[in-house]
């Protein structure tokens, strides 16, 4: 197969090929029924259902594609975008690969403060947020004239994989990397000190998509899988006259749908709900004289403007 002249017509959408987005966006994608299958050794995945075509690359290269118009849809970290200081659009938080970038020491170090890293050397794969940072704790401790005129005291080093790695051989007094969970930097032996920024997995779209109706498309179905796993779907029945002791309860995403059953006095009432909330909503429902409540799972939906 041709894939150079295979892409023609078809949307780009730029995917993460390994690390820590690769499975919960593949997931997303099949959520939204974007059907594909990737050959072994092939960073390109033509879809069989839609005018799309994946392309599989590192994370921090996909914000330079998009940036640079070569795909026209990318999935990648909030950190990424921020990073590379592309022109792209965010067009919507995909709700997973949570973490932080946070400046870390050694635990059993002296240092507490991320100011007593300044004039010192600085492990990072994140050189242009890690330089922007210490800047700012420079300016705060020497003056924007002092730092603009003598350059910067804090020594910034580029290290591609293994950050954490660089304090226990001496090569670094301090990191700046990512933390999700925090066992890989406890297990090196590192404490956080200060967090840069807060990331997410995000969506992000080109100045001048390809096709743009297909690129609201590919949005509208995303958005429809992760309302799906937001809200759940909670039904029950309750006389007509409590109905306005349970609206506060579940007054939906717009208003609830109320049905009324062939028991004189008595309605049915469906909203979407909070999966957070279902618990205490179902506990309030029962105690507002409410029966035969039931909440049933969301696989994919369409919701409007709230």
């Amino acid at each position: 197969m041709d894939l150079v002249n295979s892409l023609d017509g078809r949307l780009l959408l730029a995917v993460p090929k390994k690390g820590r987005l690769y499975d919960a966006a593949l997931t997303l994608l099949q959520g939204s029924d974007i059907q594909f299958h990737r050959h072994n050794r092939l960073d390109i995945a033509l879809c069989h259902n839609l005018p799309i075509a994946l392309v599989f690359l590192g994370a921090a290269d996909i914000p330079v594609f998009v940036g640079e118009g070569r795909c026209d849809l990318g999935i990648t970290g909030q950190d990424q975008v921020a990073e590379h200081q592309i022109s792209v659009e965010e067009i919507l938080e995909l709700g997973f690969g949570k973490c932080k970038l946070q400046v870390q020491v050694p635990a059993n170090g002296s240092i507490s403060d991320p100011k007593e890293l300044v004039g010192k050397n600085v492990v990072t794969s994140f050189t242009h947020l890690s330089k922007e940072y210490f800047k700012s704790l420079e300016i705060e401790l020497f003056g924007a004239e002092a730092v603009e005129k003598n350059g910067m005291k804090t020594t910034m080093t580029y290290v591609g994989g293994s950050v954490e790695a660089a304090c226990a051989l001496g090569v670094a007094d301090g990191i700046v990397d990512l933390v999700e969970s925090g066992e890989t930097m406890k297990a090196a032996g590192l404490k956080a000190i200060s967090t840069v920024m807060t990331t997410e997995a995000v969506l992000i779209k080109s100045k001048q998509p390809r096709n743009p109706q297909m690129a609201d498309l590919v949005l509208s179905r995303i958005k429809g899988v992760i309302n799906a796993k937001k809200y759940v779907l909670c039904s029950y029945n309750i006389p007509r006259t409590l109905l306005s002791v349970v609206h506060d309860i579940t007054p939906g995403r717009r208003a609830p749908t109320i049905t009324s059953l062939e028991e004189e006095g008595w309605v049915a009432v469906q909203a979407m709900v909070e999966r957070s909330r279902v618990a205490s909503v179902m506990d309030q429902l029962d105690e507002a004289g409410a029966h035969d409540i039931l909440v049933m799972q969301i696989s994919n939906s369409r919701v409007g403007k709230h």
